[in-house]
């Protein structure tokens, strides 16, 4: 089976024994996040094959050679702000997604980063030894290292059995979210959901998303700009939104790792300036 990824403006890409070999179109033609990072002013399918090309072997991405540590790759990511609560104690564990692990659970800030921080929309993939073993080695716990599912509901359901209780989970869809606000009720824990990679969700899901979430990206998503009531937004171009009380003070919690100075101001949110934002938004 190979692995499928959504990355660069939402963009299907196919990698098999380390290997490009499928690239489809792009959902979304200018990303300022990009533009910024990596130069890129148009994204076409040659742009995201060389990203991904990139990924490969910058740091081992789908192979056993990838690099399970890696430094910030933006101030206010949902990877960045997972390592900042387990830094500070805000959390016990997480519990999200790694090619060629599927889902993970882990307590370990730096592995949290090194796992997610170059992260897109990872859709399928299958277990590759080397970084099943790398996770492991670094306090890890991969929910099924035969055939590295995807599933945040039972990562939370393992991670709750291990006695974990305050839990940030990554889910890309509002169905997910909201059987993670079930289980959470269930079992008495203290969940921080976050949503991710909402690019292309349409209004009935973003809003089951919005509801069920403590924080969300926003990716290039028009419904989630549309339908986000912010406690705190970081960002305008592709800004993060913390949607809860509790969502907030991680957020703000993420913010005294900044290095950078800040602007801290109270205004009516979201704040999204029309020229910032990515095109097209879907």
């Amino acid at each position: 089976m190979p692995h499928i990824m959504e990355l660069l403006g939402k963009t299907r890409v196919v990698v098999k024994d380390g290997k490009v070999i499928e690239v489809g179109e792009p959902e979304v033609k200018w990303c300022p996040l990009f533009a910024k990072i990596r130069g890129i002013q148009k994204i076409t399918p040659e742009e995201v094959k060389k990203n991904m090309e990139f990924r490969i072997s910058d740091f081992g991405m789908f192979t056993d050679k990838r690099r399970l540590e890696l430094e910030d790759f933006v101030g206010f990511g949902a990877s960045e702000v997972m390592m900042t609560g387990l830094s500070r104690g805000l959390l016990d564990t997480t519990v999200t997604a790694c090619e060629g692990a599927g889902t993970v659970i882990s307590n370990n800030p730096t592995l949290v980063q090194g796992m997610g921080g170059r992260m897109s929309g990872l859709v399928e993939t299958e277990p590759i030894d080397g970084i099943i073993n790398g996770i492991t080695e670094r306090g890890g716990i991969v929910l099924d290292p035969s055939t590295a599912v995807m599933d945040p509901v039972a990562g939370v359901k393992k991670a709750a059995e291990l006695g974990y209780k305050k839990i940030a989970v990554t889910a890309a869809f509002g169905e997910t979210a909201k059987e993670l606000r079930k289980l959470e009720a269930e079992l008495g824990l203290d969940l921080i959901v976050i949503g991710v990679h909402v690019t292309g969700l349409n209004r009935e899901e973003a809003l089951v998303l919005v509801e069920n979430s403590d924080i969300v990206t926003s990716c290039a998503s028009k419904p989630i700009r549309d339908l986000v009531k912010p406690l705190a937004q970081v960002g305008t171009a592709v800004p993060l939104f913390a949607l809860t009380q509790k969502g907030k003070e991680l957020v703000i919690e993420r913010a005294k790792d900044i290095k950078s100075p800040l602007l801290i101001n109270t205004m009516p949110l979201p704040v999204l300036p029309e020229e910032k934002q990515p095109r097209e938004l879907k």
